[in-house]
């Protein structure tokens, strides 16, 4: 008797997978708050030299921009120009950003640049350790050392003054950007019922995570100073110590440690809480079966994520699967925290446009096993890419102060089409790796997809050069990544792959235009040719 028999007897959506999928919104809410914090305290309002006045003649004039001057005395014929040595900040609601603090612009605004992308060097090896330390000590205490590690790097920024000290606080911030998230994620796919899986998941993402994007912006605003605003971000994190008291190891997770007795423990525990009597020898089955399977030398013992590069058409999934996860990270970082210099406040574009998370988890929920995972993940690239093309030009073209309110439509498309794309890929990409393989090839994708998220404060940097470019560069990317869709196969109603060798067979004849929402039209339409023609044999035999 395997977990999942076990649990449909426990209770597989009972008050126990309740109160679970309640402490994983608290967990997407803490998410929230803790990644795009670097956002919140980053905002570069619009800015003007302040002149040192007392320096010039009552004659004199001065030709101004936002980081340098010209001064021109007609009386002396004199001329010179100067770089700013302090600025006049437009501030909103009289918000303290880093920014704005530290007057990290013009010459110096690299420093941002520089300490953000150290958020994201800290990503992939707080992605490695951590998921080390979940195989080593469990799913549960990794999830609270993780979201702990992650607030106090937040904390800890919050007294930084200068670069060197502000990248390190980041890195330390950057290391539980993935795995608070994924291991809490695993608990709940593990507990909850295949059915009420894919949509308690995306649903319960979608509104939580929803509402901790929504609500930061205006938490800053209230508050007025970034180091405060830190504070707060960081402080709902230690709600988590509450969730060893409330909730139970992994039992997939204590099974591979052949923690039967503990496995069992939790899965009456579970029982009890559900209101469900379970006998004894369910469990004694239950434990038998395991003794047996964990006894046995399995033939995808050998297997290892290497072996994915060894054989032609695993190598060229892998490597393409790595290319997408780099593409749809830097993109959606980039969608989700460029919303400067169209004409709208920040606070409140970053906030109206976090609302296309809901509308994004609905879209995948109705829409991906009609056009298929396939489908999916181009056309959420394909239409990303057109859609932040449009934006780029648009704001090359558009005075942002007349036309605020359709630059902002523009931007929440792009950010909803980023959101779509990036979920659509965590599950396309988990279903085409190997079942042998498929914990460690998750990761790695994760891992490489972080680290090619270090450019992405320099790709907004390019905006300083050039408004429009980072969407120009992101609409190429996201073009590319929905070609590369073209080559994989489709996963939609087919048996996944448990070994590499079947990983290397699957989907072999599959031709790279197959769709199954037009394969079902191309089938339906066989069908009805093939029920007229009988008709008509029928008919001619009548006669």
């Amino acid at each position: 008797m395997d977990v999942e028999r076990v649990l449909e007897k426990c209770g597989n959506f009972g008050r126990y997978q309740i109160l679970l999928l309640g402490l994983y919104g608290y967990t997407n809410i803490v998410s929230s708050l803790h990644y795009f914090s670097q956002t919140i305290i980053s905002f570069t309002p619009a800015h003007r030299c302040s002149l040192p006045g007392e320096d010039f003649s009552e004659n004199a004039t001065s030709l101004v921009d936002s980081c340098s001057y010209i001064h021109w005395d007609p009386d002396l014929s004199f001329q010179r120009e100067s770089r700013c040595q302090s600025w006049h900040f437009d501030k909103e609601s009289g918000y303290e950003s880093i920014t704005t603090e530290l007057e990290w612009v013009c010459d110096d605004a690299y420093q941002l640049a520089v300490g953000q992308s150290f958020f994201f060097v800290g990503s992939v090896l707080g992605t490695i350790f951590f998921g080390y330390l979940a195989d080593r000590i469990g799913r549960l205490p990794a999830c609270v050392i993780t979201t702990l590690t992650g607030a106090l790097g937040d904390f800890l920024t919050s007294f930084v003054s200068s670069l060197p000290w502000f990248s390190a606080t980041r890195f330390m911030s950057g290391l539980s950007t993935d795995t608070q998230y994924v291991l809490m994620y695993i608990l709940v796919f593990e507990y909850l019922s295949p059915k009420h899986r894919t949509f308690g998941l995306n649903i319960i993402l979608a509104v939580f995570y929803c509402f901790g994007l929504m609500i930061s912006p205006w938490m800053a605003i209230w508050l007025g100073n970034w180091r405060l605003y830190l504070w707060a971000a960081s402080l709902p994190a230690l709600g988590v110590l509450v969730y060893p008291f409330c909730l139970f190891e992994s039992v997939e997770w204590l099974l591979t440690k052949h923690k039967f007795d503990r496995a069992v423990h939790c899965l009456k525990r579970i029982a009890k809480f559900n209101g469900r009597h379970v006998e004894d020898s369910v469990f004694d089955e239950f434990v038998k079966h395991y003794r047996e399977k964990m006894n046995r030398v399995e033939t995808t013992s050998a297997d290892t994520f290497m072996g994915m590069l060894r054989t032609p058409r695993l190598r060229k999934f892998t490597i393409i699967l790595f290319l997408k996860s780099m593409i749809i990270t830097v993109a959606f970082d980039i969608l989700s925290r460029n919303v400067e210099g169209v004409g709208t406040s920040p606070f409140l574009l970053f906030s109206y446009t976090g609302f296309c998370y809901l509308p994004a988890g609905l879209t995948i929920i109705f829409f991906q096993n009609i056009i298929g995972r396939k489908g999916m993940a181009c056309a959420s690239l394909f239409v990303g890419a057109i859609i932040t093309a449009a934006t780029g030009y648009l704001v090359a073209t558009l005075d942002p102060s007349e036309y605020a309110l359709i630059l902002a439509f523009m931007v929440g498309l792009g950010r909803y089409g980023a959101v779509v794309a990036y979920d659509a890929e965590a599950q396309y990409a988990a279903e085409i790796i190997p079942t042998s393989v498929r914990g460690r090839g998750v990761a790695n994708i994760h891992v490489v997809g972080y680290a090619f998220g270090f450019f992405s404060s320099y790709i907004i940097f390019l905006g300083t050069i050039f408004k429009p470019l980072p969407s120009l560069f992101i609409s190429v990317l996201l073009f590319i990544g929905a070609a590369l869709c073209l080559t994989l196969p489709e996963t939609l109603h087919k048996t996944l792959p448990q070994t590499l060798q079947e990983g290397e067979m699957f989907a072999k004849d599959e031709k790279w235009y197959f769709f199954p929402c037009f394969q079902r039209r191309e089938s339906q339409h066989k069908t009805e040719s093939q029920l007229e023609a009988a008709n008509n044999v029928s008919t001619k035999r009548i006669k």
